[in-house]
């Protein structure tokens, strides 16, 4: 049995997610694929932002937020619409100052995610 409790201690609203996604075996599934993605996700993400290709920084920004949101990551998902809210807007300012904060709370869901799924 999966530690259920090591996501919600870990600040993940699992009730939403699970009302998304109908149940734990679609939860972990979704959680998974989360995982799979996750990696050419922020590349991209990172690769956008460094050309300051905003449009599509944007777009991969959505993807987290829309991701996390499923998944009960309510931080991420609010820095995901912050993010691409801000690539929308063409303010790479708000982008740079905030990046590292994303990143780290990407990275922090990356490693709880993994750790959930004994995938470490």
């Amino acid at each position: 049995m999966k530690d259920i409790e090591l996501l919600k201690s870990n600040g993940v609203d699992l009730e939403h997610g699970l009302e998304l996604l109908g149940d734990q075996e679609m939860y972990d599934e979704t959680l998974g694929d989360f995982i799979t993605d996750i990696e050419s996700n922020f590349n991209n993400l990172k690769n956008y932002k460094e050309s300051g290709d905003l449009a599509n920084y944007a777009i991969i920004a959505h993807s987290f937020k829309s991701d996390s949101k499923y998944l009960g990551f309510m931080k991420l998902a609010e820095l995901g619409l912050a993010h691409e809210m801000a690539g929308k807007n063409g303010d790479k300012a708000y982008i740079d100052t905030n990046f590292n904060e994303f990143v780290q709370e990407i990275g922090r869901m990356y490693t709880l995610a993994k750790k959930y799924l004994g995938r470490e």
